[in-house]
């Protein structure tokens, strides 16, 4: 039997209601996407950027090239459609998805969780950390077969749907899904570490540029939010656009 063929899968566009253009923002030099992206790498994972064909999108695949990660353009709202694209063009058994406004991923957890994926040999599962959500917003992953989501792409019909991505594999609708969590002990879901807003960037300035969050593990970051409550405060009032994985 054959290894899977594994990769994570970031979407990454310009446009962006709330903050445009906020992956290609600067902290110390270093582009919002880049230092997602090299965390993402410390998996020992290939990384795939899925961004659209949007000429303003031209932008992150001249940086895809600046850091030599695979990039593919399919559609702008869609966001289902590109991702399987994605996974079809570049041959994937196995997707992790991420989305690029989240800087502090941790790769390392997210590589130990894909083993954990791996070794159940469950083309039915789903593993992701926010369905039971433990760990802080912004290290947000799901793991799931190229299978789930070929699945999805035929039969998902809904707006919602289509643009989420996954809603009809983790809501179970084909009634096949198996499910595994990752989750933290203790809670730390009120943390917020994705960049959504003036305030979200405010704080990743604050941890990238005086902390060096990019390198530390979740535990460590979260350690750092614990004892440093005043810059956990600056996005604390952030409210979560209306979407979330439940």
């Amino acid at each position: 039997m054959h290894s899977p063929r594994i990769g994570i899968i970031t979407q990454a566009r310009m446009g962006s209601t709330r903050l445009p253009g906020k992956v290609l923002r600067t902290i110390r030099g270093t582009s919002i996407l880049e230092y997602h992206v090299r965390r993402l790498e410390t998996s020992g994972l290939p990384v795939y950027i899925a961004t659209t064909t949007l000429p303003a999108d031209d932008a992150i695949v001249e940086l895809a090239r600046q850091l030599n990660i695979p990039c593919f353009r399919g559609e702008v709202d869609d966001v289902l459609s590109r991702y399987f694209a994605t996974a079809t063009h570049f041959g994937l058994d196995v997707v992790v998805r991420v989305t690029s406004d989240c800087p502090l991923l941790d790769g390392r957890l997210i590589g130990a969780e894909v083993q954990r994926y791996v070794a159940a040999a469950d083309s039915h599962l789903y593993l992701s950390n926010g369905l039971i959500r433990t760990f802080p917003r912004g290290l947000d992953f799901e793991v799931f077969s190229y299978a789930l989501l070929a699945e999805a792409q035929q039969h998902a019909t809904s707006a919602s749907d289509r643009e989420h991505v996954t809603p009809y594999i983790h809501q179970n609708r084909s009634g096949q899904v198996h499910f595994a969590h990752a989750v933290r002990e203790p809670d730390a879901s009120r943390f917020r570490v994705t960049l959504d807003t003036a305030e979200d960037f405010q704080l990743l300035e604050v941890l990238l540029a005086q902390y060096h969050a990019d390198a530390l593990s979740a535990d460590e970051l979260i350690a750092l939010l614990e004892a440093h409550p005043e810059v956990a405060a600056i996005n604390a009032q952030i409210e979560q656009k209306k979407y979330d994985f439940s």
